[in-house]
């Protein structure tokens, strides 16, 4: 039923009882992120990215202190060029040699979940979150303590090993991707790809299969 300008659908309102707003985020239900631990997060993760940012390439200790407490749930080697933007960063999970070129940006309200040995050329955006498809449920509005506020929701994004990401690359949340794949530049992931697939355009589409006869494109230049 979509309603009439005699009888229009109210705008949607938050659920009750309901769990803390981050425990809301993280289970994929819409929630307010003016909340103050959400708030709070963002604020730090926020700092910890300006500082990293701000820090000389060669300061490789401080750099790989600050990644520790941005990304405290990140593997071996993990390797970042910078400057890289988080929401949160504790939402995200990280594999063993992952390499994040530069302007990586994870707004990661929602799981976000990267395997081994995963490539991310420049630019690469993982976007989880999400807006109310209506504006009379999406539009700021204004609650009785006089504070603005919106309401969001968010869809993980898991990224399998040994995937390649080239640049000005974009996964959108809920997207799944599987292992071995490769994505061509500039794509926009919006659907799941299955392994060791070859994908690429706006939305992105797999246009082949990858099998071991393409280890033979690169015999020339081993020689």
């Amino acid at each position: 039923m979509t309603g009439n300008a005699s009888s229009p659908i109210p705008p949607v309102e938050l659920r009750r009882p309901r769990a803390s707003e981050r425990e809301e985020m993280l289970a994929g239900n819409l929630y307010n992120p003016e909340d103050p631990q959400l708030v709070a997060l963002r604020e730090k993760a926020g700092d910890l990215c300006t500082r990293f940012n701000s820090l000389p390439r060669g300061d490789h200790a401080t750099r790989a202190a600050v990644l520790d407490e941005l990304l405290p749930n990140h593997g071996e080697n993990l390797a970042v060029m910078g400057p890289v933007f988080f929401d949160y960063g504790c939402h995200t999970t990280i594999g063993d040699r992952v390499f994040m070129n530069f302007n990586f940006t994870c707004l990661d309200c929602a799981p976000v979940t990267i395997g081994d040995d995963v490539l991310f050329g420049p630019n690469v955006s993982l976007l989880p979150p999400m807006h109310p498809i209506r504006w009379q449920d999406r539009n700021v509005r204004r609650g009785a303590d006089g504070s603005f506020y919106d309401y969001e929701y968010g869809k993980p994004i898991v990224i399998g090993s040994n995937c390649w990401f080239g640049g000005n690359v974009t996964v959108i949340g809920g997207v799944t991707i599987g292992d071995g794949c490769v994505i061509g530049a500039g794509s926009v992931v919006v659907k799941d790809i299955p392994a060791n697939s070859v994908a690429v355009g706006n939305p992105a589409r797999v246009v082949r299969t990858i099998s071991d006869a393409d280890a033979s494109v690169y015999q020339e230049y081993a020689r």
